[in-house]
């Protein structure tokens, strides 16, 4: 199975970047996992959050399953996401995107076709940050899989 993270707009800071390439590259090991960043959509020079939603939808490959990040999403603890991407193998899921917002957040269209609603926190993170998070965890889920000693 495929991990595909898109974003829209690039990474600001190098080191939140570095995060996102160090958890890549080690996930590697486990799965295929990519990313890819959109050009923000902008509206009279503000971000448009309608017309961002679509282009994350436009992007995701056929038959994918769709997981939304957005604050009102449900919310894990990482056995138990380890234990859904588990289901997702399983049931034969040929790929995964996570669709992660902007600056002002993800559309109600995204959240309406999303296959699964995350919330990595009650907090609030950059969308960049979450960016680096949601790597961590899904890097931190295969190796909970692998019953290796990182979890711990």
């Amino acid at each position: 199975m495929k991990h595909e993270l898109i974003f829209l707009g690039k990474t600001k800071d190098s080191f939140i970047s570095a995060g996102i390439d160090n958890y890549a590259s080690r996930l590697k090991h486990y799965t295929k996992v990519s990313t890819r960043t959109l050009k923000e959509k902008k509206s009279a020079g503000n971000p448009d959050i309608s017309l961002e939603g679509r282009q994350l939808l436009e992007a995701v490959p056929a038959g994918w399953f769709i997981v939304a990040l957005d604050s009102r999403g449900g919310q894990f603890t990482s056995e138990k996401f380890a234990t859904v991407i588990s289901g997702w193998e399983q049931r034969g899921v040929k790929g995964v995107c996570y669709l992660i917002g902007g600056p002002t957040g993800i559309s109600e269209e995204v959240v309406a076709r999303a296959d699964l609603c995350l919330s990595l926190s009650k907090m609030t993170f950059t969308h960049d940050m979450v960016r680096l998070l949601l790597m961590e965890q899904v890097y931190r889920a295969y190796t909970i899989k692998a019953g290796e000693k990182y979890h711990k």
